[in-house]
């Protein structure tokens, strides 16, 4: 993986590292990449500008080791569900869980990832969409044929539209845990009590799922 950070980032201590990220993380989720600001994460971080310069060529290369570390994160949890045993309905019952505990955890990258879609990183879409949804969309697409070879699920679906769709459901789980405007939006549709209730939540998503998904009576 092409790395976006100078040789001098690698040599400092990890604990040093993960607090220049959460302070990159907390200004770009707080500001959006135009108007963070390098200064601010610097002081925040507790280093000098001059370090953070010998660390990073520039502001974009800084986000883009952020988007990295988020990347590897995604790319932790959907191992995990590959390799876990279970069928499809199971494995996406897994991933609904990770999609809440991680939306939790991480809220600035999961607002950073929303803001990706703008505008305004037109010029760096492309690669960012080819990274973190190319691991995602291979996935379900091998779930998907393999639960149909196992009678799992209907037969008739087509498997990359479905796999779309499915990403969207957990990009929309995501949001609604981290940016205020989709907490809101799951409140008015599930309950006030959307976001504590987590069982409630997964177990609509389960059941949804399950009937879109199920095979035909007839196998077809």
């Amino acid at each position: 993986m092409e790395k976006h950070y100078k040789e001098a980032f690698e040599k400092i201590a990890e604990e040093k590292k993960e607090r220049i990220m959460a302070a990159a993380a907390a200004e770009f989720a707080a500001k959006g990449f135009g108007t963070a600001n390098i200064n601010v994460i610097a002081r925040r971080a507790g280093v000098s500008i001059g370090a953070m310069y010998n660390y990073f060529a520039s502001k974009e290369d800084l986000f883009l080791t952020v988007i990295d570390r988020a990347y590897h994160i995604l790319e932790g949890v959907l191992d995990q569900v590959r390799t876990a045993e279970g069928d499809i309905f199971e494995k996406l019952e897994s991933m609904f869980r990770a999609a809440q505990k991680y939306s939790k955890r991480y809220p600035e990258l999961n607002q950073i990832y929303l803001d990706m879609t703008s505008e305004g990183l037109a010029h760096l879409s492309r690669k960012l969409s080819g990274k973190m949804e190319t691991i995602s969309a291979r996935l379900y697409k091998a779930m998907l044929a393999e639960a149909q070879d196992n009678g799992l699920v209907d037969k008739g679906i087509d498997c990359d539209v479905t796999a779309f769709f499915l990403d969207n459901l957990i990009l929309l789980l995501q949001y609604s845990y981290t940016s205020e405007y989709f907490k809101e939006r799951m409140k008015i549709f599930v309950g006030p009590d959307a976001l504590e209730n987590d069982e409630k939540v997964v177990a609509g998503l389960m059941r949804l799922v399950r009937g879109a998904l199920g095979a035909c009576p007839d196998g077809k």
